[in-house]
């Protein structure tokens, strides 16, 4: 996918934005790999996974996901993604004062990646893209930010907790009984996850099931249907619980898809 592209994109044939547009399998993945343009990932269907150092991004449809020059990172697919692609040049990319970050992608940002994945391409030897390349950096770099990202503990045995619990958040099951399988005692996993996220087990599993959420959410599912299949019984609680990590209620993320 973005591998491939990225080779190709050295910086060095004199186009300052370049263009993808393609759809992958439920399951597809890259390996970890970089290139020397920065990448603008937006998922106009499906959900992607992105992981880059320690942190996984969790990128619902219609929301975006920057990720910088030479960032080592690798992309999963939830589901059949069509993805839109925009690789942008590392002297216009150096305008943009992000790090790896999934955003907020505005009805303009959305129809100039459209526009620009129709032209393929664009030159700043011609006035017009010039213009246009410098209103697309313009509205990345002003995009708001939403904390979709996990941090990844590093230790095998907490990372295999993390996995369960990212993979199945709706799992039930107490986390003696999850430390257990992972091999080690919830006291230890306790003091890993701490050290190495900045979160207890308990409050990064939270995250993990209203991050889920919010991808569900933004799939078209209902308010009652994204909290039951994130393991909260109560609509009512999974509502203040969203609103207090994402600053909007369910609703009114569901609302801003599309």
């Amino acid at each position: 996918m973005s591998a491939q592209v990225g080779a190709n994109a050295d910086g060095g044939d004199g186009f300052d934005v370049r263009s993808l547009a393609m759809t992958f399998r439920d399951g597809y993945a890259t390996d970890m790999h970089t290139h020397p343009w920065a990448q603008l990932v937006y998922a106009r269907s499906g959900v992607m996974n992105v992981t880059a150092g320690h942190l996984v991004w969790f990128v619902p449809p219609t929301r975006a996901i920057w990720i910088p020059p030479r960032t080592l990172h690798r992309i999963e697919t939830k589901g059949e993604v069509a993805l839109r692609t925009l690789y942008i040049a590392p002297g216009r990319a150096g305008e943009i004062k992000r790090c790896v970050e999934a955003m907020e992608v505005s009805p303009l940002l959305a129809e100039l990646i459209l526009y620009v994945l129709s032209k393929q391409m664009l030159d700043p030897k011609k006035p017009e893209d010039d213009r246009l390349a410098a209103v697309l950096v313009d509205q990345i770099a002003a995009a708001p930010t939403i904390d979709l990202a996990l941090p990844l503990p590093r230790d095998a045995r907490a990372l295999r907790l993390a996995e369960m619990l990212r993979n199945d958040p709706a799992d039930r099951r107490d986390l003696e009984a999850l430390a257990a399988i992972c091999g080690a005692s919830l006291r230890t996993l306790q003091r890993t996850f701490s050290d190495e996220t900045g979160l207890t087990i308990d409050a990064w599993r939270q995250k993990a099931r209203l991050v889920h959420a919010a991808t569900s959410l933004a799939g078209g599912a209902s308010v009652t249907s994204a909290a039951m299949d994130c393991g909260y019984d109560s609509p009512s609680a999974f509502i203040a619980a969203f609103k207090r990590q994402f600053g909007v209620t369910p609703g009114r993320f569901a609302g801003n898809a599309g």
